[in-house]
């Protein structure tokens, strides 16, 4: 089944080719390991995790590399303002090398018990150094670069097409009102490649290089490795959308600049998450973390539900009254499938292939062609509300799908455990249970209302399957 997905570059959603048939190569912006991701940075990973089990799903084998930006990511996109870990470091007592081991684990902790599946390759752009130096020097034979105060300049002037993912109107920009203005370059839009002068003196994380010891510049960093990793032309790059306008856009200026060719095909941003002060953010300290929500009594899980009820490419405004939403959502979900395994108990669970009832297969056709129409997660939430509160179908069949479901949803409803069904022995519950069928199958459905009243008030639940009913005590 082809996936359809909204390409940024493009500004349509377009049906998804792999360069190489049945493979993927699949870049996602890391964190900057300065401080604790917050959850607004957290949708952007989860979105970006739905797209990699949804083409899992659908047949592919994806190969998806995530960079930990250790170094050289600075306070301001335009390469203004201090190193954000160096700038930690000072605030914290701690040594830059602290810092970033200390939030990268804190990171991977949040994405793990978001129940995200792990990058095969997590790069961290210390270590790639050599690979970085490598690109600048290649751009630099091309003629893409100068040297100005002491720092290597990527100069936009050398291309026709720059700023054409944001769409930029460089007329407008070049007049240098929205940009920070820095003397050593040549055109206000310019970026730098390598440093080896800061107005903040001494950097604890410094190389040798031929430009002098110094360190990277952010951008030159999601180059480098992705081309290692994945090559000079690959299929799809992720970030947020705020990625869009200088990230992304100097990028793709000195990937294609070393490479002449187009270097990725689709390009996929995930839009904000909103506080009741707008944009969650660390700068303006309008944000929380994982850890607080835990504290507030949140499952994790709890959250994933909260943004798949919203697009990828729509804001998500977050509230606590949302999140109980989608907490009460979350378990109700979770207590139907418990229940649904506690109705078949062992039986076998057919595969999806095996499934024949034309009701469960309207719904799974459904719920493929929603998720795949660019990851539409709310249709194909309420394709699965659709599924399991259908009493028409088999239990056995329902499970399967919703189980199928759950490749994508990242829920874990196999590993939900199985609550031991106590053996009623009560005879007059037992009485009440036997005549209530007798009355459902005579049609005398006020009968059955006030026999299953009965049984609620000796403490007994009734339940109603395609393939029978039965009761439970009641916990």
């Amino acid at each position: 089944m082809s996936v359809r997905l909204y390409n940024t570059m493009s500004r349509s959603i377009e049906e998804f080719k792999s360069i190489k048939p049945g493979q993927v190569g699949l870049y996602c912006c890391g964190p900057t390991v300065y401080n604790f991701a917050h959850i607004g940075n957290l949708r952007t990973f989860l979105f970006e995790d739905i797209l990699k089990r949804t083409l899992v799903h659908y047949g592919y084998k994806v190969k998806h590399v995530m960079n930990i930006t250790d170094v050289g990511h600075l306070v301001g996109d335009g390469d203004e303002g201090e190193d954000k870990l160096e700038k930690s470091a000072r605030e914290t007592g701690s040594s830059v090398w602290d810092i970033s081991k200390k939030y990268t684990e804190a990171f991977f902790a949040d994405f793990d018990c978001l129940n995200m599946i792990r990058p095969q390759i997590i790069c961290k752009a210390t270590d790639h150094i050599a690979d970085m130096i490598k690109l600048i020097e290649r751009l630099e034979k091309g003629g893409h670069t100068y040297v100005s105060g002491g720092n290597v300049y990527f100069s936009i002037d050398t291309l026709d097409d720059y700023g054409k993912l944001a769409r930029l109107d460089l007329n407008e920009l070049k007049s240098g009102a929205r940009i920070c203005v820095d003397d050593n370059k040549k055109n206000p839009l310019d970026f730098v490649l390598w440093f080896t002068k800061s107005k903040f003196g001494h950097q604890a994380m410094m190389w040798d290089s031929p430009w002098g010891r110094g360190y990277p510049g952010w951008h030159i960093e999601c180059s480098a490795m992705s081309m290692k990793y994945l090559g000079e032309h690959f299929d799809i790059h992720c970030g947020g959308v705020d990625a869009i306008p200088v990230h992304h856009t100097n990028e793709i200026a000195q990937s294609e600049a070393a490479t002449g060719k187009t270097w990725v095909n689709y390009w996929l941003h995930g839009e904000f998450l909103l506080s009741d002060k707008g944009k969650m953010s660390k700068s303006n300290g309008t944000f929380l973390t994982m850890h607080v929500l835990k504290d507030e009594g949140y499952d994790p899980l709890d959250y994933r539900y909260f943004c798949l009820g919203g697009h990828y490419r729509t804001q998500l405004q977050f509230s606590y009254k949302a999140l109980d939403g989608a907490r009460i959502a979350r378990r109700g979900a979770f207590d139907r499938i418990i229940s649904l395994k506690n109705t078949l108990d062992c039986d076998r669970i057919p595969s999806i292939e095996e499934i024949s009832d034309k009701k469960v297969l309207e719904i799974k056709s459904e719920f493929d062609e929603h998720i795949t129409n660019d990851l539409n997660t709310p249709r194909a939430l309420a394709d699965f509300w659709n599924l399991i509160k259908n009493d028409d179908v088999s239990s056995a069949e329902k499970l399967s799908l919703c189980y199928y479901m759950d490749e994508i949803f990242g829920f874990n409803f196999k590993s939900l455990k199985l609550e031991k069904k106590q053996e009623v022995t009560n005879k007059e519950a037992l009485d009440l249970l036997k005549d209530r069928n007798q009355a459902k199958l005579d049609k005398d459905y006020s009968k059955a209302d006030n026999l299953r009243q009965k049984l609620d008030e000796l403490g007994y639940l009734v339940k109603d399957t395609k393939d029978g009913s039965f009761i439970e005590k009641k916990m």
